[in-house]
Protein backbone atom coordinates (compact mmCIF):
# COMPACT_ATOMS: atom_id res chain seq x y z
CA UNK A 1 0.00 0.00 0.00
CA UNK A 2 1.01 3.39 -0.90
CA UNK A 3 1.29 6.54 1.67
CA UNK A 4 -1.36 8.10 -0.39
CA UNK A 5 -3.52 5.46 0.18
CA UNK A 6 -3.37 5.14 3.87
CA UNK A 7 -3.75 8.59 4.41
CA UNK A 8 -6.84 8.62 2.49
CA UNK A 9 -8.37 5.91 4.58
CA UNK A 10 -7.57 7.74 7.90
CA UNK A 11 -9.15 10.90 6.40
CA UNK A 12 -12.52 8.50 5.60
CA UNK A 13 -12.67 6.44 8.62
CA UNK A 14 -10.15 8.82 11.45
CA UNK A 15 -7.11 7.60 13.75
CA UNK A 16 -6.12 5.66 15.21
CA UNK A 17 -6.87 2.99 12.67
CA UNK A 18 -5.60 -0.66 11.59
CA UNK A 19 -5.88 -1.57 8.16
CA UNK A 20 -4.87 -4.47 6.54
CA UNK A 21 -3.92 -5.49 2.80
CA UNK A 22 -5.93 -8.10 1.22
CA UNK A 23 -3.36 -8.90 -1.68
CA UNK A 24 -0.46 -9.16 1.01
CA UNK A 25 -2.56 -11.69 3.03
CA UNK A 26 -3.30 -13.45 -0.33
CA UNK A 27 0.55 -13.71 -1.69
CA UNK A 28 1.88 -14.86 1.74
CA UNK A 29 -0.71 -17.78 1.58
CA UNK A 30 0.49 -18.36 -1.87
CA UNK A 31 3.80 -18.48 -1.34
CA UNK A 32 3.86 -20.69 1.80
CA UNK A 33 1.58 -23.02 -0.52
CA UNK A 34 3.91 -22.86 -3.39
CA UNK A 35 7.19 -23.91 -1.21
CA UNK A 36 5.43 -27.02 -0.36
CA UNK A 37 4.04 -27.90 -3.81
CA UNK A 38 5.62 -30.90 -3.94
CA UNK A 39 3.70 -32.76 -1.05
CA UNK A 40 0.18 -33.76 -2.36
CA UNK A 41 -1.47 -33.69 1.35
CA UNK A 42 -0.35 -30.26 2.43
CA UNK A 43 -3.18 -28.48 5.08
CA UNK A 44 -2.57 -24.74 6.05
CA UNK A 45 -4.52 -24.09 9.74
CA UNK A 46 -4.54 -20.02 10.06
CA UNK A 47 -3.70 -19.81 13.65
CA UNK A 48 -6.49 -17.22 14.18
CA UNK A 49 -5.37 -15.75 17.27
CA UNK A 50 -2.80 -13.27 15.49
CA UNK A 51 -6.20 -11.90 14.42
CA UNK A 52 -9.58 -13.04 14.36
CA UNK A 53 -11.55 -10.48 12.75
CA UNK A 54 -14.16 -12.48 11.06
CA UNK A 55 -13.64 -10.97 7.55
CA UNK A 56 -10.16 -11.92 8.00
CA UNK A 57 -11.04 -15.53 8.24
CA UNK A 58 -13.78 -15.70 5.36
CA UNK A 59 -10.63 -13.92 3.39
CA UNK A 60 -8.29 -17.36 4.18
CA UNK A 61 -11.22 -19.49 4.14
CA UNK A 62 -11.41 -18.25 0.40
CA UNK A 63 -7.86 -18.99 -0.16
CA UNK A 64 -8.38 -22.29 1.47
CA UNK A 65 -7.20 -22.17 4.65
CA UNK A 66 -8.08 -24.48 7.53
CA UNK A 67 -8.05 -23.01 11.29
CA UNK A 68 -5.83 -23.76 14.55
CA UNK A 69 -8.00 -22.34 17.45
CA UNK A 70 -7.60 -21.99 20.97
CA UNK A 71 -10.24 -21.14 22.42
CA UNK A 72 -14.27 -22.46 22.35
CA UNK A 73 -14.66 -18.69 21.37
CA UNK A 74 -12.16 -19.02 18.33
CA UNK A 75 -14.12 -22.10 17.25
CA UNK A 76 -16.83 -20.45 17.70
CA UNK A 77 -15.87 -17.50 15.64
CA UNK A 78 -14.75 -20.03 13.15
CA UNK A 79 -17.87 -21.99 12.25
CA UNK A 80 -19.41 -18.70 12.45
CA UNK A 81 -17.15 -17.36 9.37
CA UNK A 82 -18.32 -20.55 7.80
CA UNK A 83 -15.32 -22.89 8.40
CA UNK A 84 -16.48 -26.35 8.80
CA UNK A 85 -15.82 -28.24 12.21
CA UNK A 86 -12.82 -30.92 9.90
CA UNK A 87 -11.60 -27.59 8.79
CA UNK A 88 -10.51 -26.52 12.52
CA UNK A 89 -8.37 -27.87 15.01
CA UNK A 90 -8.29 -27.13 18.61
CA UNK A 91 -4.96 -26.62 20.21
CA UNK A 92 -5.92 -25.12 23.76
CA UNK A 93 -3.86 -25.04 26.69
CA UNK A 94 -4.67 -24.97 30.56
CA UNK A 95 -8.47 -25.51 29.71
CA UNK A 96 -10.88 -27.67 31.13
CA UNK A 97 -12.04 -30.86 30.26
CA UNK A 98 -15.49 -29.63 29.92
CA UNK A 99 -14.05 -26.80 27.55
CA UNK A 100 -12.59 -29.46 25.34
CA UNK A 101 -15.28 -32.17 25.69
CA UNK A 102 -17.53 -29.22 24.21
CA UNK A 103 -15.43 -28.70 21.14
CA UNK A 104 -15.10 -32.38 20.42
CA UNK A 105 -19.13 -32.28 20.18
CA UNK A 106 -18.48 -30.08 17.30
CA UNK A 107 -16.86 -32.13 15.67
CA UNK A 108 -13.45 -29.95 15.54
CA UNK A 109 -10.05 -31.83 15.22
CA UNK A 110 -8.76 -32.10 19.40
CA UNK A 111 -5.03 -31.55 19.97
CA UNK A 112 -3.86 -32.53 23.82
CA UNK A 113 -1.13 -31.74 25.54
CA UNK A 114 -1.43 -32.91 28.81
CA UNK A 115 -0.70 -36.34 30.62
CA UNK A 116 -4.09 -36.10 32.60
CA UNK A 117 -6.12 -34.56 29.91
CA UNK A 118 -5.01 -37.35 27.52
CA UNK A 119 -5.73 -40.35 30.00
CA UNK A 120 -9.10 -38.75 31.17
CA UNK A 121 -9.98 -37.96 27.61
CA UNK A 122 -9.28 -41.56 26.11
CA UNK A 123 -10.68 -43.29 29.07
CA UNK A 124 -14.20 -41.05 28.25
CA UNK A 125 -13.80 -41.24 24.18
CA UNK A 126 -11.50 -43.63 23.04
CA UNK A 127 -13.28 -43.71 18.88
CA UNK A 128 -12.82 -39.39 18.86
CA UNK A 129 -9.77 -38.93 17.47
CA UNK A 130 -6.86 -37.34 18.90
CA UNK A 131 -3.68 -35.61 18.13
CA UNK A 132 -0.93 -35.26 20.41
CA UNK A 133 1.44 -32.15 21.04
CA UNK A 134 4.51 -33.11 21.99
CA UNK A 135 7.63 -30.82 23.18
CA UNK A 136 10.72 -31.38 21.58
CA UNK A 137 12.91 -29.28 24.27
CA UNK A 138 14.14 -27.04 21.34
CA UNK A 139 13.62 -23.71 20.98
CA UNK A 140 13.67 -22.65 17.38
CA UNK A 141 12.42 -18.87 18.16
CA UNK A 142 14.52 -16.06 19.24
CA UNK A 143 12.49 -14.47 22.23
CA UNK A 144 12.04 -16.61 24.88
CA UNK A 145 8.67 -15.10 25.72
CA UNK A 146 7.07 -16.38 22.16
CA UNK A 147 9.43 -19.69 22.45
CA UNK A 148 7.51 -22.49 23.44
CA UNK A 149 9.57 -25.61 22.92
CA UNK A 150 12.18 -25.59 25.87
CA UNK A 151 12.43 -28.20 28.61
CA UNK A 152 10.24 -25.64 31.15
CA UNK A 153 7.26 -24.33 28.79
CA UNK A 154 3.89 -25.18 30.04
CA UNK A 155 3.23 -26.48 26.50
CA UNK A 156 3.22 -29.65 25.03
CA UNK A 157 3.80 -33.58 26.68
CA UNK A 158 7.96 -33.78 27.03
CA UNK A 159 9.03 -36.37 24.58
CA UNK A 160 10.56 -38.14 27.51
CA UNK A 161 7.67 -38.70 28.73
CA UNK A 162 6.56 -40.85 25.55
CA UNK A 163 6.60 -43.81 27.73
CA UNK A 164 3.47 -42.82 29.45
CA UNK A 165 1.54 -41.46 26.69
CA UNK A 166 1.85 -45.21 25.19
CA UNK A 167 0.41 -46.80 27.52
CA UNK A 168 -2.18 -44.34 27.78
CA UNK A 169 -2.97 -45.28 24.52
CA UNK A 170 -2.74 -48.82 24.97
CA UNK A 171 -5.00 -48.50 28.60
CA UNK A 172 -7.62 -46.45 26.98
CA UNK A 173 -7.96 -48.03 23.32
CA UNK A 174 -7.99 -44.74 22.18
CA UNK A 175 -7.29 -43.37 18.46
CA UNK A 176 -4.47 -41.53 18.35
CA UNK A 177 -4.40 -39.42 14.75
CA UNK A 178 -2.16 -36.52 14.66
CA UNK A 179 1.24 -35.41 16.00
CA UNK A 180 2.03 -31.71 16.94
CA UNK A 181 4.64 -29.63 17.89
CA UNK A 182 5.22 -26.20 17.83
CA UNK A 183 8.86 -24.55 18.76
CA UNK A 184 8.06 -21.07 19.25
CA UNK A 185 7.57 -17.90 17.21
CA UNK A 186 10.09 -15.88 15.44
CA UNK A 187 12.13 -19.15 13.59
CA UNK A 188 15.41 -18.23 13.17
CA UNK A 189 17.77 -21.36 12.45
CA UNK A 190 15.85 -23.36 9.63
CA UNK A 191 18.59 -26.18 10.62
CA UNK A 192 17.39 -26.22 13.92
CA UNK A 193 13.53 -26.42 13.15
CA UNK A 194 14.83 -29.53 11.04
CA UNK A 195 16.10 -30.56 13.76
CA UNK A 196 12.93 -30.27 16.08
CA UNK A 197 11.03 -31.89 12.95
CA UNK A 198 13.02 -35.59 13.17
CA UNK A 199 12.18 -35.82 17.20
CA UNK A 200 8.03 -34.95 15.69
CA UNK A 201 9.55 -38.43 12.93
CA UNK A 202 10.58 -40.38 15.84
CA UNK A 203 7.54 -40.14 17.65
CA UNK A 204 5.16 -40.54 14.75
CA UNK A 205 6.99 -43.94 14.07
CA UNK A 206 5.23 -44.74 17.41
CA UNK A 207 2.02 -44.62 15.78
CA UNK A 208 0.18 -46.51 13.00
CA UNK A 209 -2.65 -45.11 12.01
CA UNK A 210 -1.45 -41.50 11.65
CA UNK A 211 -3.59 -39.15 9.54
CA UNK A 212 -1.45 -36.14 9.47
CA UNK A 213 1.80 -34.60 11.24
CA UNK A 214 1.49 -30.79 12.15
CA UNK A 215 4.99 -28.67 12.54
CA UNK A 216 3.36 -25.57 13.90
CA UNK A 217 5.04 -22.26 12.62
CA UNK A 218 6.54 -19.19 13.84
CA UNK A 219 7.69 -18.31 10.34
CA UNK A 220 9.47 -15.31 11.59
CA UNK A 221 9.01 -12.27 9.02
CA UNK A 222 11.06 -8.85 8.75
CA UNK A 223 9.97 -6.03 11.38
CA UNK A 224 12.57 -3.51 10.28
CA UNK A 225 14.63 -2.85 6.77
CA UNK A 226 17.65 -5.72 6.75
CA UNK A 227 15.87 -7.37 9.35
CA UNK A 228 16.17 -11.78 9.18
CA UNK A 229 13.34 -13.60 8.01
CA UNK A 230 12.45 -17.65 7.79
CA UNK A 231 13.36 -18.64 4.52
CA UNK A 232 10.55 -20.50 3.56
CA UNK A 233 11.84 -21.73 0.51
CA UNK A 234 14.71 -23.17 1.69
CA UNK A 235 12.26 -24.94 4.33
CA UNK A 236 10.33 -26.26 1.92
CA UNK A 237 12.97 -27.85 0.02
CA UNK A 238 14.51 -29.47 2.72
CA UNK A 239 11.16 -30.86 4.45
CA UNK A 240 9.57 -31.68 1.80
CA UNK A 241 12.22 -34.01 0.95
CA UNK A 242 11.96 -35.47 4.41
CA UNK A 243 8.59 -35.99 4.64
CA UNK A 244 8.58 -37.63 1.45
CA UNK A 245 11.08 -39.91 2.58
CA UNK A 246 9.51 -40.57 6.01
CA UNK A 247 5.76 -41.23 4.15
CA UNK A 248 7.45 -43.83 2.25
CA UNK A 249 9.28 -45.47 5.19
CA UNK A 250 5.68 -44.98 7.74
CA UNK A 251 3.92 -46.71 4.30
CA UNK A 252 0.62 -44.70 4.66
CA UNK A 253 -0.27 -41.18 2.89
CA UNK A 254 -0.05 -38.70 5.50
CA UNK A 255 -1.16 -34.84 5.36
CA UNK A 256 1.92 -32.44 6.52
CA UNK A 257 0.04 -29.67 7.97
CA UNK A 258 1.31 -25.79 9.64
CA UNK A 259 -0.53 -23.42 11.90
CA UNK A 260 1.04 -20.02 10.28
CA UNK A 261 -0.58 -17.09 11.83
CA UNK A 262 1.98 -14.03 11.90
CA UNK A 263 3.59 -15.24 8.46
CA UNK A 264 0.16 -14.92 6.91
CA UNK A 265 -0.87 -11.61 8.36
CA UNK A 266 1.45 -9.35 10.46
CA UNK A 267 3.38 -7.90 6.93
CA UNK A 268 -0.42 -7.12 5.42
CA UNK A 269 -1.30 -4.83 8.42
CA UNK A 270 -0.85 -1.17 8.98
CA UNK A 271 -1.43 0.55 12.52
CA UNK A 272 -2.47 4.51 11.83
CA UNK A 273 -2.15 7.04 15.22
CA UNK A 274 -2.22 11.00 14.96
CA UNK A 275 0.09 12.94 16.37
CA UNK A 276 -1.35 14.95 19.50
CA UNK A 277 2.00 16.70 20.70
CA UNK A 278 5.59 17.23 20.35
CA UNK A 279 7.49 17.53 23.41
CA UNK A 280 10.80 18.42 23.66
CA UNK A 281 12.65 17.56 26.98
CA UNK A 282 16.29 18.24 28.21
CA UNK A 283 17.09 15.47 26.69
CA UNK A 284 14.56 14.26 23.98
CA UNK A 285 11.78 14.99 21.51
CA UNK A 286 8.67 13.21 22.13
CA UNK A 287 5.96 12.49 19.59
CA UNK A 288 3.18 11.89 21.53
CA UNK A 289 0.23 10.14 19.22
CA UNK A 290 -3.55 9.63 19.95
CA UNK A 291 -3.20 5.58 21.19
CA UNK A 292 -1.14 3.17 23.44
CA UNK A 293 -0.39 0.17 24.34
CA UNK A 294 -4.36 -0.31 25.15
CA UNK A 295 -3.99 -0.77 20.97
CA UNK A 296 -0.50 -1.89 20.11
CA UNK A 297 1.49 -3.76 23.48
CA UNK A 298 3.75 -5.73 21.22
CA UNK A 299 6.55 -3.09 22.18
CA UNK A 300 6.20 -2.78 25.60
CA UNK A 301 5.47 -6.43 26.39
CA UNK A 302 7.93 -8.06 23.87
CA UNK A 303 10.38 -5.58 23.00
CA UNK A 304 9.52 -5.88 19.70
CA UNK A 305 10.06 -2.99 16.72
CA UNK A 306 7.83 -2.21 14.13
CA UNK A 307 9.20 0.23 11.81
CA UNK A 308 7.28 3.79 12.19
CA UNK A 309 6.96 6.52 9.17
CA UNK A 310 5.49 9.35 9.32
CA UNK A 311 3.46 9.33 5.85
CA UNK A 312 2.22 13.08 6.25
CA UNK A 313 5.80 14.36 5.37
CA UNK A 314 7.45 11.38 3.90
CA UNK A 315 10.08 13.15 2.69
CA UNK A 316 11.16 15.57 5.72
CA UNK A 317 14.37 16.05 7.05
CA UNK A 318 14.82 12.99 9.90
CA UNK A 319 15.19 13.58 13.37
CA UNK A 320 15.32 11.39 16.63
CA UNK A 321 11.90 11.22 18.29
CA UNK A 322 10.91 8.76 21.39
CA UNK A 323 7.32 8.13 19.98
CA UNK A 324 4.89 7.45 22.98
CA UNK A 325 1.14 7.05 23.61
CA UNK A 326 -1.48 8.57 25.31
CA UNK A 327 -1.51 6.26 28.73
CA UNK A 328 -1.17 7.12 32.09
CA UNK A 329 1.69 4.62 32.24
CA UNK A 330 5.18 4.33 30.32
CA UNK A 331 3.88 3.14 26.85
CA UNK A 332 6.82 3.75 24.39
CA UNK A 333 6.76 2.80 20.85
CA UNK A 334 10.27 3.78 20.52
CA UNK A 335 13.27 5.47 21.63
CA UNK A 336 15.37 7.75 19.63
CA UNK A 337 14.24 6.64 16.24
CA UNK A 338 15.19 8.66 13.02
CA UNK A 339 11.56 9.72 11.31
CA UNK A 340 10.96 12.70 8.94
CA UNK A 341 10.09 15.74 10.46
CA UNK A 342 7.42 15.19 13.04
CA UNK A 343 4.41 17.98 13.56
CA UNK A 344 1.55 17.89 15.17
CA UNK A 345 -1.45 16.43 13.37
CA UNK A 346 0.79 14.39 11.59
CA UNK A 347 -0.07 10.81 10.68
CA UNK A 348 2.11 8.00 11.95
CA UNK A 349 1.85 4.52 10.10
CA UNK A 350 3.26 1.56 11.90
CA UNK A 351 4.32 -1.53 9.50
CA UNK A 352 4.30 -5.29 10.45
CA UNK A 353 0.67 -4.19 12.35
CA UNK A 354 -1.38 -7.31 11.67
CA UNK A 355 -0.16 -10.23 13.88
CA UNK A 356 -1.14 -9.83 17.84
CA UNK A 357 -1.96 -6.41 17.78
CA UNK A 358 -5.78 -5.63 17.48
CA UNK A 359 -6.29 -9.21 19.10
CA UNK A 360 -4.20 -7.65 21.76
CA UNK A 361 -5.94 -4.72 22.44
CA UNK A 362 -7.52 -3.48 25.28
CA UNK A 363 -9.87 -0.79 27.09
CA UNK A 364 -7.03 0.24 29.39
CA UNK A 365 -7.59 4.03 30.28
CA UNK A 366 -11.05 3.15 29.61
CA UNK A 367 -10.27 3.94 25.82
CA UNK A 368 -11.96 2.74 22.81
CA UNK A 369 -10.89 0.05 20.79
CA UNK A 370 -9.98 1.71 17.29
CA UNK A 371 -11.74 0.38 14.01
CA UNK A 372 -10.75 -1.79 11.51
CA UNK A 373 -10.36 -1.82 7.34
CA UNK A 374 -9.32 -4.33 5.22
CA UNK A 375 -7.70 -2.60 2.04
CA UNK A 376 -9.05 -4.60 -1.14
CA UNK A 377 -9.25 -3.96 -4.50
CA UNK A 378 -8.20 -0.30 -4.15
CA UNK A 379 -10.91 0.21 -1.98
CA UNK A 380 -11.23 0.52 2.34
CA UNK A 381 -13.81 -1.68 3.68
CA UNK A 382 -14.64 -1.15 7.46
CA UNK A 383 -14.75 -4.25 9.33
CA UNK A 384 -14.98 -3.31 12.37
CA UNK A 385 -16.48 -0.15 13.59
CA UNK A 386 -14.63 2.16 16.26
CA UNK A 387 -16.11 1.46 19.71
CA UNK A 388 -18.32 4.10 21.25
CA UNK A 389 -18.98 4.78 25.09
CA UNK A 390 -21.98 2.53 24.61
CA UNK A 391 -19.95 -0.30 24.15
CA UNK A 392 -17.57 0.75 26.91
CA UNK A 393 -20.39 0.31 29.71
CA UNK A 394 -23.11 -2.06 27.67
CA UNK A 395 -21.78 -5.20 30.07
CA UNK A 396 -21.94 -2.97 33.22
CA UNK A 397 -24.59 -3.36 35.88
CA UNK A 398 -25.03 -0.24 37.46
CA UNK A 399 -26.49 -0.97 41.46
CA UNK A 400 -28.10 1.49 43.47
CA UNK A 401 -25.77 2.30 46.21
Amino acid sequence: MQPKDLLAIAEEFGNPLYVYDAATIEQQYNRLTAAFAKVENLRLNYAMKALSNLTILKLLKKCGSGLDTVSMQEVQLGLHAGFTADKIIFTPNGVSFEEIEEVAKLGVQINIDNLSILEHFGTKYPKVPVCIRINPHVMAGGNANISVGHIDSKFGISIYQMPHVLRIVENTGMHINGIHMHTGSDILDIEVFLYAAEILFDTAKQFKQLDFLDFGSGFKVPYKKGDIETNIEELGKKLTKRFLSFEKEYGRSLTLAFEPGKFLVSEAGYFLAKVNVVKQTTSTVFAGIDSGFNHLIRPMLYGSQHTIENISNPKGKERFYTVVGYICETDTFANNRRIPEIKEGDTLCFKNAGAYCFSMASNYNSRFKPAEVLWKDGKGHLITKRETFEDLIKNQIEVAL
